[in-house]
Formats: structure tokens, sequence, C-alpha cells
């Protein structure tokens, strides 16, 4: 049984989210300077690189997607959070034509992408599903850093958000 989520339902969500974490980061500038700890791979040692990877990984699976070359992202600002949410806006709009413009009978075609040092095999659906996906477990765990850190954020749950109607407050 479907239920109907859709691509466009996830983007609506992670636009809500990336809507709330920059006015949180207005107040909070110094939220982008967190250490994500000492147990990571090494790519990212603070949340605003967690922030960047978010919007870096976008844009580049929507410029893979297109055969486009990668764009190296390296000079934007970790810090910034207007830099940040500006160049997650520019991906945001690359991606929504990306899937208004891409082939009907190629979503489910498999492709072979080198990403990092491996090969990837996979489907255009599959990979827009994954940016989508790969942004929310990102922000969990970008509030989680957080709030461990003392700064406790806002509700981000899919059940707060504005998708598909209701509403969230205090009884």
């Amino acid at each position: 049984m479907s239920l109907g989520l859709s691509f466009d339902d996830l983007m609506q969500y992670t636009a809500w989210q990336r809507g709330r974490w920059l006015a949180w980061f207005r107040n909070h500038p110094d939220a982008l300077k967190l250490s994500v700890g000492p147990n990571g791979d090494g790519r990212f040692t603070t949340v605003g690189d967690l922030v960047k990877h978010i919007v870096s990984a976008e844009k580049r699976y929507v410029q893979r997607l297109a055969g486009e070359p990668l764009s190296d992202l390296a000079t934007l600002a970790s810090d910034d959070a207007g830099a940040l949410f500006s160049a997650g806006d520019e991906s945001r709009r690359e991606l929504a034509l990306l899937i208004k413009r891409f082939p009907e009978q190629e979503w489910d075609t498999p492709r072979t992408f080198k990403i990092l040092s491996f090969q990837v095999v996979t489907t255009p659906k599959k990979i827009v599903a994954h940016v989508l996906i790969h942004e929310i477990r990102h922000w969990a765990q970008i509030a989680t850093i957080c709030r461990v850190n003392g700064l406790p954020g806002e509700f981000h749950d899919f059940l707060a958000s504005p998708v598909w109607g209701g509403g969230f407050g205090s009884a």
C-alpha cells in the first residue's frame, strides 16, 4: 500500500527545517563553531562543516545526475549562516529544477558514479531520495550536538512540520 510520500513532501519538510535552522543559527552564530566530537572520519570538525556538507552534497549529486562538473565549495565559509543557507537555497533550486526536467523514463535506469573513493551503481530516483534523507539525518545529528553543548533547539520532527497539515504545540 502506498501512502503517497513524495520527493515534494520531503523537499517541503527539509525546506521548513532549513528555515528554522537559519533563524536559529542567526540567534546562535557560535553554534556553527561547535565541535562535532573526536569520533568522526575527519572530514567535518564543526557543526558549520556539517551544514556545508548538506549543501555541498545536494549540489554535487544534482551535478552528477546532470552530467556536469562538480563544484568546489572549499571557499564557502562554514561559520557564516547567511552564506551557507544562501548556497543551500541555490542547490535546492537546482534540485527542484532537475526533478522537474528529468526524463521520466530515466528515473529507474541505473548509473555508475565515482563518489569519494567508491564506485556507486544506483538509480537517479535513489540518489534524490538519498539527498533528502541524508539531509534529514544530518539535521538530527546537528540538533544532538547543539543540545549536548547546552543549546537546545526547537522541534524539527516531521510531525511538527506544516507538511500534510496539522499542528504542534504545548497542551
